[in-house]
């Protein structure tokens, strides 16, 4: 592990993935070439911030807290400033946070250790671990456009706490970013040399690659310093990206005349950083002419008007691109020239059409199949640079018939920013800057299939071509169709049966995220090493469930002492908590008889309800004041519910309350009566200890005592032992009420209930 940098407050920061361009924060920023007030001019600094945010224990990727960030153009040095503040209670303590960085989409991060989707391509993350509150981290050339920095804090316990119950730490993060760029950058000029003179500091120099560029040479000449022959110059030539790092250095330093630098495939349609740096000692100047050639591609084309024709009912945005060969167009000879002028590529153009959020189909037009031969590679460019489609996962499916692939291969090279124009005997599948995801198709495998998660923001391209590797001449001839299927998706497979895909937001910027369930695992829930067995999932349902049974006891005993709007509480409670639990299965079994969250806010307001009125019953009130508590109560529960479910004092203040309207009732009774209420010492012994006995564990087990692992049995303990307590609780009847009372009958079948006590005649 190398250290990547040192905190502003003594922070210890720990390095993932080596890379060399982060620098020493005693570095001095860099500087431009010329005198020192030169270079202040051509240097301006600029500082972005966003809202902090507290970071929570990681248990899946929304846990993970999002910062997106956009460095300008021509920025020389990029400076994070990662602040960490805490609070100040006695369960604060010093604790590991790890931060990630990435450019051009969210990073990929794993830090369960959980195993990726089959035909994955996720690349190490880069990532910093923080060990005290602030810390610094210096990136020389960083690549201008997007920038991700994500944060947690370490792996959950997957202990179920109560929001408000327990006292917890707040750690929030914010990082801030500071950017120095030039002002006045020299621009290359195709075939045009350019003259330089370097004394001790760096020269900006910047190309533009224009699209379909095949290669990119790089050359210092007439290089000398101080009038001798010899060429002291580092160059380098590139945008520094996270995680890996693809910046080319080339270091002159022999008596040659020439220095070269050859970029094959470079990045298309864009600016092109390049930083010469002398390596003469002070006081010593370098004079040299930089030059840059271009060498272009041209790519096989036909009118793009046909295309417009043959699909008029299109809405969507096709890629700029061109129609594959076809006999009713015109053909290439073997050598791949029409005209005397060299085709370098086959450009295929790709139908974009956006489904939904994060969403995207890619098909090619006028036809399912990309013809591919074995003279230049045929290509498809897929449009991800909206700023939108970062968020979700990239998949590519391609399919060939076995029988048209006999003797062949076809090998295929998926990369950003530009394809790959030269396949090689290695199948190297590698462009100027970018580490591409290669694939191949042959008798023996004719599908092959890619996963790209998070990718870059960025053109990509996928180019085919055909390969004979035991007998060239075959593929001199012939040709493969080769069916692909393109996709961006928001979640893989929607993140399977036993996961939910769920959207995250980040100011406007959208993502997709995998939450799992019943012990799966991993980017897409398809990780069962700790993943619940059928058997156990259809226990986990039935105990959950059919604990609810229970509230069968409270109901029968609050009809038989007539207590007829406790009992329809009590029924509400547990007709909902069943059908909760039964849609919050995963896998096959769950049953959702309504919305899912209509079911939780339901099941929440009937067990603070069944306890709101349990307590009130028990303090023996007169009926009107008891049936108006029992009816505020019910409103401020739905209320307090709706601001925030989960918090705990939400649902423990009415109860508080209603424990000290019971225990005030009972201690004016106790002083009117002169002995202690209930009087009976066997409601105390039989009735009153054994429900505060049950009321008390399972308070315990519900705020200290769940999991995610323990949840279907220590929940459904709670359910068995909250409809045992309210049983228990519940006052007994007046004395003047026959058991299953109103059986005083009228002829019209309504019934008449007396309470002789309050003298109130009801019709129900």
């Amino acid at each position: 592990m190398r250290r990547a940098g040192t905190g502003t407050g003594g922070a210890a920061v720990a390095v993932a993935v080596a890379v060399p361009l982060l620098l020493l924060l005693s570095r001095s920023p860099p500087a431009a070439a010329g005198d020192g007030k030169k270079s202040d001019a051509r240097l301006v600094s600029e500082q972005f911030s966003q809202a902090p945010q507290k970071l929570a224990f990681y248990s899946w990727y929304g846990s993970a807290r999002l910062f997106h960030f956009r460095v300008p153009p021509d920025t020389v040095l990029l400076r994070w400033l990662l602040q960490v503040s805490r609070g100040s209670g006695p369960t604060c303590t010093n604790m590991e946070i790890t931060v990630y960085f990435r450019y051009g989409a969210p990073p990929v991060i794993n830090p369960l250790g959980t195993s990726f989707p089959d035909n994955t391509s996720v690349q190490p993350s880069f990532l910093l671990k923080m060990l005290h509150s602030n810390a610094s981290v210096n990136i020389s050339h960083p690549a201008p456009g997007d920038w991700f920095v994500a944060a947690h804090l370490p792996p959950s316990s997957h202990k179920i706490e109560v929001k408000g119950f327990v006292p917890t730490c707040a750690y929030i993060f914010q990082p801030d970013m500071l950017v120095m760029r030039v002002v006045e950058v020299s621009i290359l000029e195709p075939d045009v040399p350019f003259p330089q003179t370097l004394l001790s500091h760096p020269s900006y120099l910047k190309v533009f690659v224009p699209e379909y560029t095949q290669e990119l040479r790089l050359e210092l000449q007439g290089c000398a310093s101080n009038g001798s022959l010899g060429c002291p110059v580092r160059l380098t030539v590139g945008s520094a990206t996270l995680p890996g790092n693809f910046q080319k250095v080339l270091t002159c330093s022999g008596p040659t005349q020439a220095c070269r630098l050859l970029l094959p495939s470079p990045p298309w349609d864009r600016w092109l950083q390049v930083t010469a740096k002398s390596l003469a000692g002070p006081r010593v100047s370098v004079a040299f002419s930089a030059v840059a050639a271009l060498t272009a591609c041209r790519p096989w084309s036909v009118n793009f008007q046909h295309l417009l024709q043959s699909s008029p009912n299109q809405s969507s945005n096709a890629s700029t691109g061109l129609l594959p060969p076809t006999p009713s167009y015109q053909d290439l000879d073997r050598r791949g020239r029409v005209g005397g002028g060299p085709f370098c590529l086959r450009s295929f153009p790709v139908l974009r059409e956006d489904v939904d959020v994060v969403s995207v189909r890619f098909q090619p037009l006028d036809r399912v199949s990309v013809l591919v031969q074995s003279d230049m590679p045929s290509v498809m460019r897929l449009n991800l640079n909206t700023g939108m489609d970062s968020g979700g996962s990239l998949t590519i499916s391609m399919r060939v018939n076995k029988t048209a692939i006999a003797n062949t291969s076809v090998v295929a090279c998926v990369t950003a920013a530009s394809p790959l124009l030269s396949f090689n005997a290695s199948l190297s599948c590698t462009t100027a800057f970018f580490q591409g995801h290669p694939l191949s198709l042959s008798a023996s495998s004719p599908t092959a299939n890619l996963i790209i998660p998070y990718p870059e923001t960025d053109n990509w391209y996928l180019s085919l071509q055909l390969m004979c590797p035991e007998r060239p001449e075959e593929c001199e001839q012939a040709s493969v169709l080769v069916e692909t299927t393109l996709y961006l998706v928001p979640c893989l497979n929607d993140c399977g049966p036993y996961g939910q895909c769920l959207l995250l937001r980040r100011h406007g910027y959208l993502y997709a995220g995998c939450s799992c369930k019943a012990g799966w695992r991993g980017w897409s829930c398809t990780d069962n090493s700790t993943a619940q067995t059928a058997a156990q999932q259809k226990a986990a349902a039935l105990l959950l469930t059919l604990s609810n049974l229970v509230f069968l006891a409270p109901i029968a005993i609050s009809v038989h002492r007539s207590l007829l709007v406790e009992a329809s509480v009590y029924a509400y409670t547990m007709f909902f908590s069943t059908f909760y639990h039964a849609c919050d299965q995963p896998g096959e079994a769950v049953l959702c008889i309504l919305n899912y969250d209509t079911l939780q806010y339901c099941d929440f307001l009937g067990s603070g309800v069944s306890i709101w009125v349990t307590i009130l019953c028990m303090a023996r009130l007169k009926a009107a004041l008891k049936y108006v508590l029992f009816l505020l109560g019910a409103l401020v529960f739905a209320m307090s519910l709706q601001l925030d479910r989960r918090a705990a004092w939400n649902t423990m203040g009415p109860c508080l309350f209603a424990i000290v309207v019971m225990v005030t009732m009972w201690v004016y009774r106790c002083g009117r009566r002169r002995h202690c209420y209930p009087p009976s010492w066997q409601r105390w012994v039989f009735y009153l200890l054994p429900g505060i006995s049950m009321a008390a564990v399972a308070i315990t087990i519900y705020t200290s005592m769940m999991t995610s692992d323990n949840y279907y049995y220590t929940h459904s303990i709670w359910h068995m032992l909250l409809a045992g307590s309210a049983a228990f609780l519940l006052p007994p009847r007046e004395q003047h009420t026959k058991p299953w009372a109103c059986s005083q009958k009228l002829t019209c079948h309504y019934k008449i209930c007396k309470n002789h006590r309050d003298e109130l005649y009801t019709v129900t």
